[in-house]
């Protein structure tokens, strides 16, 4: 064992409750929400700050020490990265998103420019056993994902937004949403249920109003799948509605086309029974037509209003209108407006 101050530890940690100053092993699973500590090897002008435990966002710059977690990325917009298969102290691996998920990257976005170059110092150790200088890998998350977990509702209702891509609006809409139910009355919960680990959006929906919220990576989950996408789904609606909310606020992260999960989440019978309402957020009025045409299509699912950069302006609302048949709403300058549209699908008023 070594011991290592660090500098910065990433979000991904959150349940871990580190120290300053870590132990650190030689020895590295290979295995996803592992969480190791690295040594940044360069500096960068975009796309160059990190989630911190606190929520805060702080520069990284060369030579910091952070720990993250050991993970994949599959991005549109950002890197694109997979979970090494074998990794040795002073290998070079690279820092995948904000939140903290460090694999080897395979491509990236010209928009954030290439990722933070890392050296692996070794894995975070954790000492679980009282007494007993007996370390073991220290893992993200707060609890292991039930595969087989149920979905059990207990009768609230489940609001969802889907989006045509990462970036498409959806956690603005989530917050108008939640704040405007807030305000008349609803005790609002919220998770994010697929995606890559990052709190904020989260965090904002809590900033909104939201009194109780989860995201996948408290399950140790660091990057969703098809695979995993339908258990923590049913995992996160079936614990946040033990805690009995007038209302769920659900957010699919990436898009209805990507390799988060969305589409199996999507796909299964049981969830899409729980929603009462979904949300589409779209980038454009031909995303918008393609994003509806594609719940209505594979999902039978109708959504219930459209928003997001399409509906920036009337040029937008008008054609999703006319084209659609369906209600376009911009969750920014119109909050109020598609809060109460969902509140009129909830009855109007909180039970």
């Amino acid at each position: 064992m070594k011991s290592v101050v660090v500098d910065k530890i990433a979000s991904v940690a959150q349940h871990n409750d580190l120290a300053s100053e870590l132990r650190l092993s030689p020895d590295i699973p290979c295995e996803e929400g592992v969480l190791i500590a690295v040594r940044v090897l360069n500096n960068k002008s975009r796309y160059n700050q990190l989630e911190l435990t606190s929520g805060r966002m702080a520069t990284v710059t060369m030579g910091d020490v952070v720990v993250g977690a050991l993970g994949h990325r599959n991005a549109l917009r950002g890197y694109s990265g997979h979970l090494p298969t074998e990794l040795r102290k002073g290998d070079n691996v690279q820092l995948l998103n904000i939140g903290g998920v460090i694999g080897i990257c395979d491509s990236a976005n010209p928009e954030v420019g290439a990722p933070f170059n890392c050296e692996v110092l070794g894995t975070v150790l954790e000492f679980p056993y009282l007494g007993e200088r007996i370390g073991v890998p220290a893992r993200a998350g707060s609890s292991i994902l039930d595969e087989s977990a149920p979905l059990e509702t207990h009768g609230v209702p489940v609001i969802a937004l889907a989006g045509t891509c990462m970036d498409s609006g959806k956690t603005a809409a989530a917050c108008a949403i939640v704040s405007r139910l807030r305000h008349l009355g609803f005790s609002v919960a919220a998770c994010k249920a697929t995606g890559v680990s990052l709190r904020r959006d989260i965090l904002a929906m809590e900033d909104a109003g939201a009194i109780d919220t989860m995201i996948f990576s408290d399950l140790g989950v660091v990057t969703t799948t098809a695979n995993n996408g339908p258990a923590l789904t049913r995992s996160l609606l079936t614990e946040l509605a033990a805690r009995k909310p007038d209302v769920i606020v659900l957010e699919l992260g990436d898009g209805l086309i990507g390799a988060y999960g969305v589409a199996a989440v999507l796909a299964d019978h049981q969830i899409r029974e729980a929603f009462t309402a979904v949300v589409l957020c779209a980038n454009d009025p031909v995303s918008a037509w393609g994003g509806a045409k594609i719940l209505r299509d594979e999902y039978k699912i109708e959504p219930a209003v459209i928003t997001g950069p399409a509906t920036d302006n009337d040029v937008g609302v008008q054609q999703i209108t006319d084209r659609l048949s369906l209600p376009a709403i911009n969750a920014l300058s119109s909050g109020v407006a598609l809060g109460d549209k969902i509140a009129a699908l909830l009855g109007g008023e909180p039970k």
